[in-house]
């Protein structure tokens, strides 16, 4: 047993308890516990890599590996012929300091600070519930396994001679499968160049973001709006300027006064009321952006589900479109999960943005890329949109009659023409409630979500926000249900239980 200046120990013990049969790494942290402890002080000689190893039941050339991890990281001098000896220049700390807790960042960006103060908080999905009702996500069962799977062997059987990086736009293959679909799906006419392959949607609004706004900047966002937009713009420094919507979209007449340099709306399905844009109001949102050279970011992020309505061309469709940046993804007819995105850009911006894309992740993963062309060129992706808005029509019929069935006149219902949620407005309850009713309805099972946060300032003024539906409390509760991940029946149970919920939330049963 060594004998060290401070306490008996051998090099290989430590607080743990019995060090026997300790490999390679257990003995070269002990060590450098101790060594950094002062058990062993600079200068101290350390035992033999024989002596040590007969002491701790090992090999020679266990302890060996050991020593010399430590030589590598600076902690022992070793010598050919001498035994190891602690570094003269190693750095002291007390033993409590090799625990690592929270502090406060030395130094951050002003982008940093701003995602620091004003970050969306992150929700985390439970497996536990009976129903979620949580917009964004999808049912697993929806997914084309079988026609995925195959399309990714094949992408990974036909991989090119060489590895290396491809164009940051994306491939080539499915930029060109992208824009036949555009056409055929969205009527939008664009140039394969105009194609910018990203991960996710979210990435898109980023480089928007980015190349399109400095600090100080204006922007038009509509009231209410999709928070991670919101927040992608506003983390640049840029000033939001918010726009009533009504039931035709945003207020493209309240704009003459507003100083914005971008427009961030969603006209197809608008988020999280559901209000369609009508064509007038699209004609008047081209001609603020033409008079005041300002781009328009269009978010067309589940147009693919449309029910009771026919469809309207996109902005980027319609002449006098050249300002128009539109924005898609199949993350709402494939899977979030796969995070694939495009942007249709104007031809003045198609440079900067791969540049940017090439340095934000170099391009967006290639077997996927490849898979997804596979899938377009084939029809198999559009064969598969097909069937799932059959079931998610289902799915909502279902919500639909559940919601009458469960609460009858005490809820109004928005935005249920298009899309995968709709927004339920609780006559009843003033917002001052929503967390004692989310409490509720997670307790017995059910995920619920506010649409507060979609607001600015978390208010609802009913007068200003939706003033097409006069029947509306001005201090309506709303939730925003989202029902693509659920079963017909899961669907019927939930709310069932959400009406147990709203019973105990009132203190009142229904009527």
């Amino acid at each position: 047993m060594v004998q060290s200046r401070k306490q008996n120990s051998s090099p290989g013990n430590s607080s743990s308890g019995n060090s026997s049969g300790l490999g390679t790494r257990g003995i070269y942290e002990n060590l450098r516990e101790q060594i950094v402890a002062e058990v062993y002080g600079r200068g101290d000689v350390l035992p033999s890599a024989r002596a040590l190893a007969v002491e701790l039941g090992v090999s020679r050339t266990t302890v060996t590996s050991a020593y010399e991890q430590l030589a590598a990281e600076g902690f022992v001098v070793i010598r050919h012929g001498a035994r190891p000896r602690v570094a003269i220049t190693v750095t002291h700390s007390e033993p409590g300091d090799l625990v690592h807790t929270a502090a406060e960042p030395h130094s951050l960006s002003a982008f940093a600070e701003r995602l620091r103060s004003r970050a969306i908080p992150m929700r985390v999905a439970s497996e536990k519930l009976v129903a979620d009702f949580r917009y964004g996500d999808m049912s697993a069962s929806d997914f084309p396994t079988l026609a995925w799977r195959k399309a990714m062997n094949d992408a990974a059987l036909g991989r090119p001679l060489k590895l290396s990086y491809g164009d940051p736009c994306g491939s080539i293959r499915l930029r060109s499968a992208l824009q036949g679909y555009l056409w055929r799906a969205r009527s939008i006419r664009c140039e394969v160049g105009e194609i910018v392959v990203v991960n996710g949607s979210q990435q898109g609004l980023d480089l928007c973001a980015r190349l399109l706004l400095d600090e100080g900047d204006g922007f038009a966002i509509e009231e209410p709006c999709y928070p991670m937009a919101r927040s992608v713009f506003e983390m640049t420094g840029a000033i939001a300027a918010p726009v009533e919507v009504d039931a035709e979209g945003i207020r493209a007449d309240l704009l003459a006064d507003v100083g914005a340099r971008l427009a961030y709306v969603t006209p197809s399905h608008q988020f999280p009321l559901g209000s369609v844009m009508s064509m007038g109001r699209r004609q008047q949102l081209l001609g603020w952006a033409k008079e005041k050279r300002a781009y328009i970011v269009e978010d067309d992020y589940d147009s693919e589900y449309r029910f009771d309505m026919n469809p309207i061309p996109p902005l980027r469709a319609l002449g006098g479109a050249s300002n128009v940046i539109y924005i898609g993804t199949v993350s709402k007819t494939l899977s979030p999960l796969l995070r694939i995105g495009y942007v249709v850009v104007p031809r003045e911006l198609q440079e900067v943005f791969a540049h940017a894309k090439r340095l934000t992740d170099r391009h967006a993963p290639s077997l996927e890329q490849e898979a997804l062309a596979s899938l377009v060129e084939s029809g198999a992706y559009e064969g598969h949109v097909r069937k799932a808005r059959r079931q998610n029509a289902r799915r909502r019929a279902a919500l639909l009659d559940a919601l009458q069935a469960e609460f009858r006149d005490l809820v109004r219902v928005e935005g249920a023409q298009a899309g995968l949620h709709v927004v339920v407005w609780f006559r009843d309850m003033p917002p001052s409630m929503a967390a004692s009713f989310i409490e509720k309805a997670a307790a017995l099972g059910v995920g619920i979500y506010s649409i507060s946060p979609h607001y600015f300032g978390q208010t609802l003024d009913l007068d200003q926000t939706l003033n097409f539906n006069q029947t509306l409390d001005r201090s309506c509760l709303g939730l925003v249900m989202g029902y693509a991940s659920l079963t017909e029946s899961q669907i019927h149970r939930g709310l069932k239980l959400l009406r147990r919920a709203y019973e105990e939330a009132t203190g009142a049963a229904a009527t």
